[in-house]
Protein backbone atom coordinates (compact mmCIF):
# COMPACT_ATOMS: atom_id res chain seq x y z
CA UNK A 1 0.00 0.00 0.00
CA UNK A 2 1.36 3.85 -0.96
CA UNK A 3 1.29 6.00 2.31
CA UNK A 4 0.73 9.06 0.51
CA UNK A 5 -2.90 8.93 2.16
CA UNK A 6 -5.30 7.32 4.50
CA UNK A 7 -7.11 4.72 2.38
CA UNK A 8 -10.34 4.55 4.16
CA UNK A 9 -12.79 1.40 4.22
CA UNK A 10 -14.85 2.31 1.91
CA UNK A 11 -12.00 1.91 -0.94
CA UNK A 12 -11.90 -2.04 0.00
CA UNK A 13 -12.77 -2.81 -3.11
CA UNK A 14 -10.91 -1.18 -4.77
CA UNK A 15 -7.37 -1.31 -6.10
CA UNK A 16 -6.67 2.54 -5.53
CA UNK A 17 -3.79 1.99 -3.00
CA UNK A 18 -2.04 -0.23 -5.21
CA UNK A 19 -2.02 1.02 -8.93
CA UNK A 20 -2.35 4.40 -7.73
CA UNK A 21 -4.48 7.42 -9.51
CA UNK A 22 -4.32 11.09 -10.47
CA UNK A 23 -5.83 14.11 -8.51
CA UNK A 24 -8.12 16.20 -10.08
CA UNK A 25 -10.66 18.84 -9.19
CA UNK A 26 -14.34 18.76 -10.19
CA UNK A 27 -16.99 21.25 -10.13
CA UNK A 28 -19.66 20.36 -7.95
CA UNK A 29 -22.02 19.97 -10.37
CA UNK A 30 -20.02 16.77 -11.15
CA UNK A 31 -19.86 15.45 -8.45
CA UNK A 32 -21.92 11.29 -7.91
CA UNK A 33 -22.59 9.31 -4.66
CA UNK A 34 -20.06 6.45 -5.27
CA UNK A 35 -17.02 9.28 -6.00
CA UNK A 36 -13.62 8.41 -4.76
CA UNK A 37 -12.30 11.36 -3.51
CA UNK A 38 -9.00 12.86 -2.16
CA UNK A 39 -9.17 15.26 1.29
CA UNK A 40 -7.21 16.95 3.73
CA UNK A 41 -7.60 16.79 7.74
CA UNK A 42 -7.69 20.04 8.62
CA UNK A 43 -9.72 19.42 12.31
CA UNK A 44 -9.37 16.00 12.92
CA UNK A 45 -12.28 16.33 15.80
CA UNK A 46 -12.34 14.45 19.08
CA UNK A 47 -9.35 12.68 20.05
CA UNK A 48 -11.13 9.53 20.31
CA UNK A 49 -12.15 9.82 16.60
CA UNK A 50 -10.19 6.58 14.24
CA UNK A 51 -10.20 5.55 10.71
CA UNK A 52 -11.21 2.48 9.88
CA UNK A 53 -9.16 1.18 7.40
CA UNK A 54 -9.67 -1.46 4.71
CA UNK A 55 -8.85 -4.21 6.32
CA UNK A 56 -10.96 -3.41 9.63
CA UNK A 57 -8.04 -1.63 11.57
CA UNK A 58 -8.48 1.67 13.52
CA UNK A 59 -6.09 3.95 12.59
CA UNK A 60 -5.82 7.61 14.57
CA UNK A 61 -4.70 10.52 12.46
CA UNK A 62 -2.70 13.61 12.47
CA UNK A 63 -3.52 17.08 11.11
CA UNK A 64 -2.25 17.64 8.03
CA UNK A 65 -2.78 14.38 6.80
CA UNK A 66 -4.71 13.72 3.59
CA UNK A 67 -7.24 10.66 3.24
CA UNK A 68 -9.36 8.72 -0.04
CA UNK A 69 -12.85 8.41 0.63
CA UNK A 70 -16.55 8.18 -0.89
CA UNK A 71 -19.05 10.82 -1.63
CA UNK A 72 -22.42 9.48 -0.28
CA UNK A 73 -25.14 10.15 2.32
CA UNK A 74 -25.54 9.50 6.12
CA UNK A 75 -29.59 9.57 8.24
CA UNK A 76 -28.49 7.80 11.71
CA UNK A 77 -31.51 8.67 13.73
CA UNK A 78 -29.04 8.19 17.32
CA UNK A 79 -25.78 10.11 15.87
CA UNK A 80 -25.29 12.42 12.97
CA UNK A 81 -27.03 13.07 9.31
CA UNK A 82 -25.01 14.84 6.03
CA UNK A 83 -25.09 14.04 2.61
CA UNK A 84 -22.17 15.70 -0.32
CA UNK A 85 -25.13 17.41 -1.81
CA UNK A 86 -25.06 20.02 0.84
CA UNK A 87 -20.80 21.09 0.61
CA UNK A 88 -20.50 24.70 -0.11
CA UNK A 89 -17.95 26.72 -2.46
CA UNK A 90 -15.48 26.53 0.62
CA UNK A 91 -15.57 22.61 -0.29
CA UNK A 92 -15.36 21.59 3.22
CA UNK A 93 -16.99 18.30 3.88
CA UNK A 94 -16.83 16.12 6.87
CA UNK A 95 -16.27 12.57 7.49
CA UNK A 96 -19.74 10.86 8.49
CA UNK A 97 -18.52 7.53 9.19
CA UNK A 98 -15.05 6.21 10.13
CA UNK A 99 -15.46 4.00 7.45
CA UNK A 100 -14.81 6.97 5.10
CA UNK A 101 -18.46 8.28 3.20
CA UNK A 102 -17.69 11.83 3.70
CA UNK A 103 -20.28 14.51 2.81
CA UNK A 104 -21.24 18.04 4.63
CA UNK A 105 -22.23 17.59 8.18
CA UNK A 106 -26.26 18.77 8.50
CA UNK A 107 -26.90 17.63 12.16
CA UNK A 108 -25.47 15.57 14.87
CA UNK A 109 -26.34 14.64 18.12
CA UNK A 110 -24.79 16.32 21.32
CA UNK A 111 -23.63 13.27 22.92
CA UNK A 112 -21.10 12.15 20.44
CA UNK A 113 -17.61 13.46 19.43
CA UNK A 114 -17.06 16.50 16.94
CA UNK A 115 -16.92 14.97 13.51
CA UNK A 116 -13.63 14.90 11.24
CA UNK A 117 -13.44 18.17 9.54
CA UNK A 118 -11.87 17.55 5.87
CA UNK A 119 -11.60 20.14 3.03
CA UNK A 120 -11.60 18.14 -1.25
CA UNK A 121 -8.60 18.62 -2.87
CA UNK A 122 -9.92 16.47 -6.04
CA UNK A 123 -11.39 12.96 -7.56
CA UNK A 124 -9.33 10.08 -7.77
CA UNK A 125 -8.55 9.66 -12.18
CA UNK A 126 -7.82 7.10 -13.94
CA UNK A 127 -7.27 7.29 -18.07
CA UNK A 128 -9.26 10.89 -17.90
CA UNK A 129 -11.89 9.35 -15.87
CA UNK A 130 -12.83 9.75 -12.20
CA UNK A 131 -12.70 6.47 -9.99
CA UNK A 132 -15.91 5.51 -9.06
CA UNK A 133 -16.90 2.50 -6.66
CA UNK A 134 -19.00 0.85 -9.48
CA UNK A 135 -15.84 0.42 -11.08
CA UNK A 136 -14.79 -2.01 -8.76
CA UNK A 137 -17.86 -3.88 -8.05
CA UNK A 138 -17.02 -7.82 -9.87
CA UNK A 139 -19.19 -9.43 -12.08
CA UNK A 140 -21.51 -12.26 -10.40
CA UNK A 141 -23.54 -15.28 -12.35
CA UNK A 142 -27.11 -14.30 -11.67
CA UNK A 143 -28.49 -17.39 -9.38
CA UNK A 144 -31.64 -18.28 -7.92
CA UNK A 145 -31.59 -17.04 -4.37
CA UNK A 146 -32.48 -20.53 -2.16
CA UNK A 147 -30.79 -20.00 1.15
CA UNK A 148 -32.52 -20.52 4.18
CA UNK A 149 -32.27 -16.67 5.90
CA UNK A 150 -32.09 -15.69 9.75
CA UNK A 151 -33.23 -12.02 9.29
CA UNK A 152 -31.85 -9.46 12.00
CA UNK A 153 -33.76 -6.23 11.90
CA UNK A 154 -33.67 -3.29 14.82
CA UNK A 155 -36.11 -0.75 15.81
CA UNK A 156 -32.87 1.96 15.51
CA UNK A 157 -29.15 1.66 15.06
CA UNK A 158 -27.33 0.38 17.62
CA UNK A 159 -30.50 -1.79 19.80
CA UNK A 160 -27.72 -5.06 19.35
CA UNK A 161 -28.81 -6.40 16.05
CA UNK A 162 -24.96 -7.66 15.35
CA UNK A 163 -24.22 -9.35 18.66
CA UNK A 164 -27.24 -11.02 18.23
CA UNK A 165 -25.92 -12.21 14.43
CA UNK A 166 -22.65 -13.12 16.15
CA UNK A 167 -23.99 -15.38 19.09
CA UNK A 168 -26.34 -17.23 15.90
CA UNK A 169 -23.47 -17.94 13.66
CA UNK A 170 -21.77 -19.19 16.60
CA UNK A 171 -24.21 -21.55 16.89
CA UNK A 172 -24.30 -22.21 13.82
CA UNK A 173 -20.65 -23.00 13.26
CA UNK A 174 -20.86 -25.53 16.23
CA UNK A 175 -22.89 -27.21 14.74
CA UNK A 176 -20.58 -27.94 11.82
CA UNK A 177 -23.18 -25.58 9.71
CA UNK A 178 -21.96 -23.45 6.53
CA UNK A 179 -22.91 -19.69 7.00
CA UNK A 180 -22.90 -16.77 5.00
CA UNK A 181 -23.22 -13.21 6.77
CA UNK A 182 -24.65 -10.14 4.98
CA UNK A 183 -25.99 -6.56 5.90
CA UNK A 184 -28.22 -5.65 3.03
CA UNK A 185 -28.69 -1.68 4.20
CA UNK A 186 -27.07 0.79 6.38
CA UNK A 187 -24.15 3.53 6.07
CA UNK A 188 -20.89 1.81 4.64
CA UNK A 189 -18.29 0.18 7.90
CA UNK A 190 -16.43 -3.18 7.57
CA UNK A 191 -17.04 -3.81 11.51
CA UNK A 192 -19.93 -5.46 11.51
CA UNK A 193 -19.82 -7.81 8.50
CA UNK A 194 -16.25 -8.53 10.23
CA UNK A 195 -17.67 -9.20 13.90
CA UNK A 196 -19.68 -11.80 11.91
CA UNK A 197 -16.74 -13.63 10.22
CA UNK A 198 -14.40 -13.31 13.76
CA UNK A 199 -16.85 -16.25 14.47
CA UNK A 200 -16.39 -18.27 12.09
CA UNK A 201 -18.66 -17.39 9.08
CA UNK A 202 -17.45 -18.74 5.65
CA UNK A 203 -17.75 -15.79 3.88
CA UNK A 204 -19.45 -12.16 4.47
CA UNK A 205 -20.74 -9.35 2.08
CA UNK A 206 -22.07 -5.98 1.93
CA UNK A 207 -23.78 -3.20 0.11
CA UNK A 208 -20.09 -2.47 -0.04
CA UNK A 209 -18.93 -4.96 -2.30
CA UNK A 210 -21.86 -3.88 -4.54
CA UNK A 211 -20.71 -0.51 -4.94
CA UNK A 212 -22.62 1.84 -2.61
CA UNK A 213 -21.21 3.75 0.24
CA UNK A 214 -24.40 4.10 2.09
CA UNK A 215 -27.84 2.71 1.09
CA UNK A 216 -29.51 5.27 0.71
CA UNK A 217 -29.83 5.88 -3.16
CA UNK A 218 -32.37 6.11 -5.97
CA UNK A 219 -34.90 3.07 -5.44
CA UNK A 220 -34.38 1.66 -8.44
CA UNK A 221 -30.40 1.95 -7.66
CA UNK A 222 -31.03 -0.37 -4.73
CA UNK A 223 -33.39 -2.90 -6.16
CA UNK A 224 -30.37 -3.67 -8.76
CA UNK A 225 -27.97 -3.80 -5.88
CA UNK A 226 -29.62 -5.83 -3.54
CA UNK A 227 -30.10 -8.65 -6.76
CA UNK A 228 -26.39 -8.12 -7.08
CA UNK A 229 -25.86 -9.18 -3.10
CA UNK A 230 -28.14 -11.86 -3.60
CA UNK A 231 -26.70 -12.96 -5.99
CA UNK A 232 -22.73 -13.18 -3.93
CA UNK A 233 -24.79 -14.45 -0.69
CA UNK A 234 -26.24 -17.31 -3.06
CA UNK A 235 -22.65 -17.67 -4.90
CA UNK A 236 -21.43 -19.67 -1.36
CA UNK A 237 -24.39 -22.86 -1.58
CA UNK A 238 -24.13 -22.30 2.47
CA UNK A 239 -26.63 -23.72 4.74
CA UNK A 240 -28.05 -20.80 5.63
CA UNK A 241 -27.81 -16.58 5.66
CA UNK A 242 -27.19 -14.21 8.52
CA UNK A 243 -28.19 -11.73 7.14
CA UNK A 244 -28.37 -7.90 9.12
CA UNK A 245 -30.79 -4.80 7.97
CA UNK A 246 -28.81 -2.17 9.37
CA UNK A 247 -30.78 0.70 11.48
CA UNK A 248 -34.29 0.69 11.13
CA UNK A 249 -36.56 -0.41 8.32
CA UNK A 250 -38.03 3.00 9.17
CA UNK A 251 -35.14 5.44 7.97
CA UNK A 252 -34.03 6.06 4.09
CA UNK A 253 -31.93 3.26 4.20
CA UNK A 254 -34.19 0.57 2.01
CA UNK A 255 -34.92 -1.58 4.43
CA UNK A 256 -37.72 -1.90 3.72
CA UNK A 257 -37.05 -2.86 -0.07
CA UNK A 258 -34.30 -5.36 1.16
CA UNK A 259 -36.78 -7.25 3.10
CA UNK A 260 -38.72 -7.67 0.75
CA UNK A 261 -36.01 -8.71 -1.81
CA UNK A 262 -35.77 -12.00 0.55
CA UNK A 263 -38.75 -12.42 2.26
CA UNK A 264 -39.94 -15.39 0.95
CA UNK A 265 -36.49 -17.31 2.29
CA UNK A 266 -36.65 -15.70 6.14
CA UNK A 267 -37.09 -18.55 8.00
CA UNK A 268 -36.55 -16.42 11.33
CA UNK A 269 -36.40 -13.14 12.67
CA UNK A 270 -34.64 -11.69 15.18
CA UNK A 271 -35.77 -8.45 15.87
CA UNK A 272 -32.92 -6.09 18.44
CA UNK A 273 -35.24 -3.50 20.04
CA UNK A 274 -33.64 -0.32 22.18
CA UNK A 275 -37.67 -0.31 23.76
CA UNK A 276 -40.60 -2.65 24.44
CA UNK A 277 -42.89 0.15 22.68
CA UNK A 278 -40.59 0.11 19.85
CA UNK A 279 -41.44 -3.29 19.07
CA UNK A 280 -45.02 -2.55 18.57
CA UNK A 281 -44.45 -0.16 16.13
CA UNK A 282 -42.57 -1.90 13.87
CA UNK A 283 -44.70 -5.23 14.07
CA UNK A 284 -47.49 -2.74 12.87
CA UNK A 285 -44.98 -0.89 9.89
CA UNK A 286 -43.17 -4.20 8.26
CA UNK A 287 -46.16 -6.49 8.92
CA UNK A 288 -43.41 -8.38 10.89
CA UNK A 289 -43.56 -10.92 13.97
CA UNK A 290 -40.13 -11.37 15.15
CA UNK A 291 -39.58 -15.23 15.89
CA UNK A 292 -37.32 -13.75 19.41
CA UNK A 293 -37.21 -10.01 20.57
CA UNK A 294 -34.12 -9.37 21.90
CA UNK A 295 -31.25 -6.20 22.67
CA UNK A 296 -31.39 -3.38 25.39
CA UNK A 297 -35.07 -3.94 25.58
CA UNK A 298 -34.61 -7.38 27.45
CA UNK A 299 -31.94 -6.54 29.35
CA UNK A 300 -34.22 -6.88 32.61
CA UNK A 301 -37.03 -8.84 33.36
CA UNK A 302 -38.90 -5.43 33.27
CA UNK A 303 -38.74 -4.99 29.92
CA UNK A 304 -38.85 -8.55 28.42
CA UNK A 305 -42.17 -9.24 30.31
CA UNK A 306 -43.68 -5.93 29.07
CA UNK A 307 -42.51 -6.86 25.36
CA UNK A 308 -43.99 -10.34 25.79
CA UNK A 309 -47.37 -8.60 27.64
CA UNK A 310 -47.53 -5.81 24.94
CA UNK A 311 -46.88 -7.65 21.67
CA UNK A 312 -47.20 -11.46 22.65
CA UNK A 313 -43.68 -12.72 21.35
CA UNK A 314 -41.01 -14.65 22.80
CA UNK A 315 -38.18 -11.80 24.27
CA UNK A 316 -34.92 -13.52 25.35
CA UNK A 317 -31.80 -11.22 26.26
CA UNK A 318 -29.15 -13.44 24.15
CA UNK A 319 -25.64 -12.49 26.00
CA UNK A 320 -26.96 -14.37 28.70
CA UNK A 321 -26.03 -17.67 28.47
CA UNK A 322 -29.11 -19.15 30.48
CA UNK A 323 -31.46 -18.44 27.40
CA UNK A 324 -28.69 -20.34 25.03
CA UNK A 325 -31.56 -23.53 25.55
CA UNK A 326 -34.59 -21.89 24.58
CA UNK A 327 -32.90 -19.90 21.91
CA UNK A 328 -31.79 -22.99 20.27
CA UNK A 329 -35.11 -24.72 20.28
CA UNK A 330 -36.39 -21.65 18.58
CA UNK A 331 -33.84 -22.09 15.60
CA UNK A 332 -34.59 -25.96 15.36
CA UNK A 333 -38.17 -25.26 15.04
CA UNK A 334 -37.81 -22.89 12.47
CA UNK A 335 -35.34 -23.92 10.42
CA UNK A 336 -34.94 -27.12 10.81
CA UNK A 337 -31.63 -27.94 11.55
CA UNK A 338 -30.35 -29.93 14.51
CA UNK A 339 -27.96 -27.83 16.79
Amino acid sequence: MKYKYIYTGLTRISDLSINGFEVEKLDKTKWETGDYVVCKIIAKGSDSFKIELPNGRMRGVMGGESLVGVLGERYATLEATGTWKAVEEDDILHVLTAGGLLGKLTSKSVYIHEMMTIKYLGHAFRNGKKSRMEDFVKPIQWKEFTVPVVLFVGTSMAAGKTTSARIITNIFKMAGLKVVGAKLTGAGRYKDILAIKDVGADAVFDFVDAGLPSSICKKEVYLEKVAHMKNLIGSIDADVAVIEIGASPLEPYHGDLAIEAIRKNIKCTILSASDPYAVYGLMKAFNIKPDVVTGISTNTIAGSELVEKLCNVTALNLIDSISTPKLKEILQNTLGFEL
